[in-house]
């Protein structure tokens, strides 16, 4: 992992396309702002978290939707 100290107003570069900006600064956290192409997806890692999760859960649903209505079909 790179680490890199920043202040506000200072960015970082990820390749040609992308700049990462300090925007605000306090004790407790900091605002950044992304540029960046529109086909690079840009995630807080807690939201791919939680969507993942929500994937896992739905397709245990899913899978118990379909095994009833193999059943189902299995019966008719």
């Amino acid at each position: 992992m790179l680490v890199l100290t920043r202040k506000k107003g200072e960015s970082i570069l990820i390749g040609k396309d992308i700049r990462i900006t300090i925007l605000e600064l306090d004790e407790e956290k900091m605002r950044i702002g992304i540029d960046a192409p529109r086909d690079v997806k840009v995630l807080r890692e807690e939201l791919l978290a939680e969507t993942i999760h929500s994937n896992i859960e739905s397709s245990k649903f899913q899978k118990g939707v379909l095994e009833k209505l193999s059943d189902l079909n299995g019966h008719a």
